[in-house]
């Protein structure tokens, strides 16, 4: 490619110079040269054509000298061009004053050609460094903002640097998360498109926020659909644990969400959550024009599973025993042995719970009731009934109730 060099002088026959010292670069395409006689000339010769690489500058010129036409260009440092002051004017003042200005180098007059040559040389040189640095910043810069789609900004920042994680596809044991929001569909068909935007966006940065603080993965938002998983790109041996405390977390904000925009007279329905562990395929799949970082596998697809069967079930969020079995000290109830949607094998299944809810004597109680329901105890029915009494608004106990007033046995639930 060749080096457009616009040269800023008042000396008639310093063009002709330049084209006869500089011919051989000119004949092969190396060097473009342009010719302007003061600085006014040259910036509207730069206007036209910014593309400039390097500017040759005279000092004492006509309407504007080169020290100013110096400092014009340096307004916009990302844009100007490399400068070289060549003058007869070589004390130190002024050379001083051009390299605080910017100026890659000093010539002084009369022009010695092999200098001016070389200097030339040397300061395309520089350039080209310059500019490759300038580049790889971008395309790391460019890269970080597509990492901040999936990964917290620690872990961008070192999978950009090169640290231990690595996006290429591998085999992983990970925890899923999959979040959905009860009723969005419809909510959506009755609102403005303006209110929805401000809602949906709201939602999302705090959840995303949420994942992040947690180390989770974003693999996907889909319409107002979470898509995490936890243990890539980076190994994390609590990935269980992180997921649920996840989980929790966002149950919370989801919760506190709802409640805000409740009082401006908008119903939000209920984030449902499933969390799942297993291994799965996660990496960078596509074309390099197509960052898609993501997971495959049946660990994914239960965690999507179980999601859903938090509609059936009354709960909000729901966690496998896989999940539960990784966790010391897992603060939940059992929700039962679940036949998720499409598969022929029971899944044992949990309700993580807040601390003071654990340790309450109504979740005591529904374990009294969950253990006679699994033995097959007839009195299972009444204790759900006496418990339904006590919390009316549970809504896990009011599923097993109605299942054991329809004849249901055992703690087996075939979901739809």
């Amino acid at each position: 490619m060749s080096a457009r060099i616009l040269v800023v002088d008042d000396e008639p026959d310093l063009a002709a110079l330049i084209r006869q010292r500089f011919r051989r670069q000119i004949r092969e395409g190396e060097m473009t040269f342009e010719f302007a006689e003061d600085g006014v000339l040259a910036l509207e010769y730069l206007a036209a054509h910014p593309e400039t690489d390097m500017v040759v500058t005279d000092i004492n010129m006509p309407r504007m000298d080169g020290l100013t036409l110096l400092a014009r260009l340096h307004e916009k440092e990302d844009d100007a061009p490399a400068t070289i002051i060549v003058s007869a004017y070589g004390d130190m003042a002024n050379i001083r004053t051009a390299m605080n200005r910017g100026a890659f180098d000093f010539l002084t007059k009369p022009i010695d050609f092999v200098d001016l040559e070389t200097t030339i040389s040397k300061t395309l040189r520089k350039l080209d460094i310059t500019r490759e640095y300038q580049r790889r910043q971008q395309e790391a810069d460019r890269g970080r903002a597509q990492l901040a789609r999936y990964f917290s900004p620690s872990l961008a920042e070192q999978i950009s640097a090169g640290g231990e994680a690595t996006l290429g596809a591998q085999r992983r044991e990970v925890t899923a998360l999959f979040t959905d929001i009860t009723g969005f569909t419809s909510l959506a068909e009755q609102l403005e498109p303006a209110l929805i935007e401000e809602l949906l966006n709201e939602y999302l940065a705090g959840t995303s926020d949420v994942v992040f603080a947690h180390g989770g993965t974003l693999l996907k938002i889909i319409g107002d659909a979470l898509n995490v998983v936890f243990g890539a790109p980076t190994g994390q041996p609590d990935h269980a644990a992180r997921a649920v405390a996840c989980a929790m977390a966002l149950d919370e904000y989801a919760e506190a969400f709802r409640k805000r925009w409740r009082e401006k007279n908008v119903e939000f329905g209920a984030t449902r959550i499933g969390v799942h562990s297993g291994p799965a395929l996660v990496g960078n799949f596509g074309s390099g024009r197509y960052f898609d970082y993501t997971a495959y596998g049946d660990t994914i697809n239960t965690a999507q599973r179980l999601e859903a069967a938090n509609k059936q079930l009354g709960t909000r969020i729901c966690v496998s025993h896989a999940v539960v079995d990784q966790i010391p000290n897992f603060q939940g109830r059992p929700v039962g042995d679940l036949i998720l949607r499409g598969r022929h094998e029971a899944l044992p299944a949990h309700e993580p719970l807040a601390e003071t809810n654990f340790t309450n004597d109504l979740t005591a109680a529904y374990s009294d009731a969950f253990t006679k329901a699994a033995g097959n105890d007839p009195g299972a029915l009444p204790a759900f009934a006496a418990l339904l009494g006590r919390a009316g608004e549970d809504r896990l106990v009011s599923f097993h109730l109605k299942r054991l007033l329809d004849g249901a046995q055992g703690i087996r639930i075939a979901l739809d």
